[in-house]
């Protein structure tokens, strides 16, 4: 049986392990993107869905907040300590997974804030998946997957941490006692 610092271990690995492929796809795309795409460029992929268009966006999500960037810069630095943190401290590996993509998501949006600043965190971020809505990018990708599938885990009750754990099981045995004293 792994003790408490083996499992430690495992999380963070795999924490880093994945964030770190994922940031280096999502990097990767980017810079294919704007090699590919500079010149105005759109490539349709699946017409009328998806195609490719050169977008650096300064705001969020659907350009929303693109006045206040440095704003956005901040939260996703707390956004990335927080994910970070909890992804060291989960006891699940399902949440590790999850957390690892929300941060990948987060850093790699934040890395094109910064990498493509015009003040104090004042950058934009590469966009190139053009869905004819919205454009974004891989780690918006992330993201999203991340937020549906710790949806999924706060709803199916994985717990997060061992208290989460406890409380689980407390709460499991009272349904059992309730039920045999029936």
């Amino acid at each position: 049986m792994m003790n408490q610092q083996g499992r430690l271990r495992t999380r963070v690995a795999v924490f880093a392990c994945v964030a770190a492929a994922a940031l280096i796809i999502d990097q990767l795309t980017k810079a294919w993107a704007m090699a590919a795409l500079s010149n105005g460029q759109t490539i349709r992929v699946i017409p009328g869905l998806l195609s490719f268009t050169l977008v650096r966006n300064p705001g969020a999500s659907l350009g929303l907040g693109s006045g206040a960037t440095w704003v956005i810069s901040l939260l996703a630095i707390v956004a990335c300590v927080v994910l970070a943190v909890l992804g060291v401290r989960t006891i699940s590996t399902k949440w590790t997974v999850a957390l690892a993509f929300a941060f990948a998501g987060a850093f790699g949006n934040l890395i094109d804030r910064v990498m493509y600043a015009d003040g104090f965190l004042n950058g934009k971020v590469i966009d190139f998946l053009n869905y004819g809505w919205s454009v974004g990018n891989v780690a918006d990708i992330y993201l999203v997957v991340a937020g549906v599938v710790i949806v999924v885990l706060i709803a199916t009750s994985e717990p997060l941490t061992r208290k989460d754990l406890q409380e689980l099981r407390e709460r499991e045995n009272s349904e059992t006692q309730a039920g045999d004293a029936a």
